[in-house]
């Protein structure tokens, strides 16, 4: 093989795994960590688009503050996933297998309730003093910021969709439901609200779906059986 072509397939494996282990990031963040141009790193990435084994997404505004188009994010398909190091999910189901079964289902819980307590510790400084009614739109961008590709969308009666497109565990999450119960219930405690699973990428769903209710209004806004303010 040429020894160019054995050097860019090595540094497109690279780009792979981060892309594994960071989530939709930019060229900006994979140049940076791989120490390429940003001309060598979309040389690389064109190549892994033009294979199908990584796609462009467009974050959507509600997570993206500031003026201007939005920075492209280079995530991997379910191709790329597919050609990824798999053996780092078998790795983590056999530990996980092997917990249930030397300690009970009750520890497999445990594991997933201090797991979630480490990724709300990693977002209540971000959310502090933020109002009830703009956390989800916060979390989003505090979400995207880790690789999430997180996004909020307007619903019904004032409520709000708050949208994962990557979830780094999914393949684990599949065999132990327990993981997104105890995430869902974490991410119900940095909302300060019930919040309710709508979809969930490791159930074969697209995105990860979350439904935030609306923030409850002051007493002195509720709107009276004719249409004004009490």
């Amino acid at each position: 093989m040429d020894r160019s072509r054995g050097t860019d397939a090595r540094t497109r494996d690279r780009v792979r795994s981060l892309l594994l282990e960071l989530g939709p990031c930019t060229a900006a963040v994979l140049g940076e960590r791989l120490g390429l141009t940003p001309a060598g790193v979309r040389r690389h990435l064109d190549a892994l688009v033009a294979d199908g084994t990584v796609s462009t997404v467009t974050p959507r505004r509600t997570a993206v503050r500031g003026r201007g188009r939005p920075a492209r994010l280079f995530a991997l398909t379910e191709a790329g996933h597919a050609a990824g190091p798999a053996a780092y999910d078998d790795l983590a189901v056999g530990a996980l297998r092997f917990l249930a079964e030397a300690a009970g289902e009750r520890a497999v819980e445990q594991f997933a309730q201090q797991r979630a307590a480490e990724f709300e510790d990693r977002y209540r400084d971000r959310l502090a003093g933020v109002a009830v009614a703009e956390r989800p739109a916060a979390l989003a961008e505090a979400l995207t910021d880790d690789g999430y590709a997180a996004s909020t969308e307007p619903a019904a009666a004032g409520s709000t969709q708050l949208c994962q497109h990557h979830c780094p565990v999914s393949s684990v999450a599949e065999q132990f439901p327990q993981l997104c119960d105890a995430e869902t219930a974490a991410l119900g405690r940095l909302l300060d609200t019930h919040v309710q699973r709508l979809a969930t990428i490791a159930h074969g769903d697209g995105v990860c779906t979350l439904h935030v209710p609306a923030a409850p209004q002051p007493a002195g806004n509720v709107p009276s059986p004719t249409g004004g303010a009490r």
